[in-house]
């Protein structure tokens, strides 16, 4: 009776885990899931604004090589090329890259954790982080670049250095370049 007793409770501990239900949040989320996050976000939207502000350093880039070059560029040229450019972004393919993210999506996130961002985004916070985002990120930027460019700056020396340094000493030892290929 005891060695039945320990069976049934050897097969029942070995099963239990089969008989456990998964907690729904911790399923993959679905494409739907994702589709309403990604609504929820107003990704078209945000998508347009990214347009819209990559369209205005990409003209100023046409112009200031229509600047350079004026003198063999036809008078028309920035018109046609911000016209080209126009048509390029607006006839990206949005919803069809929105729909390449999703299986990213699914990856990352659970069925959870795309209903409690769509909760916080749904929320009066969540719509005004994604109204601010685009401001919060401009004077981020403006606030971070002196920083990047000082940092840019002092490693680019740094590897100018070190080259000089390296061509200094592989004329010092002819050959020894070519050794150290070998």
């Amino acid at each position: 009776m005891k060695k039945l007793f320990v069976l049934v409770a050897l097969i029942f501990t070995l099963c239990l885990p089969a008989l456990a239900q998964q907690n729904p949040d911790d399923q993959p989320a679905t494409k739907a899931d994702i589709q309403r996050y990604l609504e929820v976000m107003h990704s078209r939207e945000m998508m347009n604004q990214m347009v819209d502000a990559m369209a205005k350093p990409m003209q100023q880039a046409m112009h200031d090589q229509y600047i350079k070059q004026k003198d063999v560029l036809p008078p028309d040229f920035e018109a046609r090329m911000d016209k080209m450019m126009n048509d390029m972004l607006k006839d990206m393919p949005w919803d069809e890259i929105l729909q390449a993210m999703v299986p990213a999506y699914q990856k990352h996130f659970t069925k959870g954790d795309i209903d409690a961002l769509v909760t916080f985004y749904s929320s009066p916070t969540g719509q005004k982080m994604l109204r601010e985002m685009p401001g919060l990120m401009a004077d981020s930027m403006s606030a971070m670049m002196p920083i990047v460019q000082k940092h840019v700056t002092k490693v680019t020396e740094r590897m100018e250095e070190e080259v000089t340094a390296m061509l200094h000493d592989s004329q010092k030892s002819p050959g020894s370049a070519s050794r150290s290929q070998k």
